[in-house]
């Protein structure tokens, strides 16, 4: 079983950076691909950004809504994956969720196995 704990998030202007962490326990985190949803008041949970295990080489995706603006980041030896987000626009606000698999990678968030509890993220104009 595999517990995730999201921290980082905040209020921020539009412009700003942020950057979201997501500590994993109770599994092995270099064989998980990891990924950052997020989900606006009302609207469904979004795809934002994904990294694959070691095993595949550790390749990132985005959405093209954050692609050049986020940066997703994993560090095996503290079990934590990262989002950096940067130019940061009212659109971003949103509760953003880390997921875990061990055995898929996908934009969909129903595949996803195992979800923290969320990181409010607010971006004022």
């Amino acid at each position: 079983q595999v517990q995730l704990a999201e921290s980082g998030g905040g209020l921020v202007q539009a412009g700003d950076s942020l950057r979201l962490s997501c500590t994993a326990s109770g599994g092995a985190f270099s064989g998980y691909a990891m990924a950052w949803f997020r989900q606006a008041p009302g609207k469904e949970r979004d795809f934002v950004a994904l990294i694959m295990n070691m095993n595949s080489g550790g390749r990132t995706y985005y959405s093209d809504s954050v692609k050049g603006r986020f940066t997703i980041s994993r560090d095996n030896a503290k079990n934590t994956v990262y989002l950096q987000m940067n130019s940061l626009k009212p659109e971003d606000s949103a509760v953003y969720y880390c997921a875990a698999d061990a055995r898929v990678a996908a934009t969909t968030s129903q595949l996803w196995e195992y979800w923290g509890q969320g990181t409010r993220v607010t971006v004022s104009s």
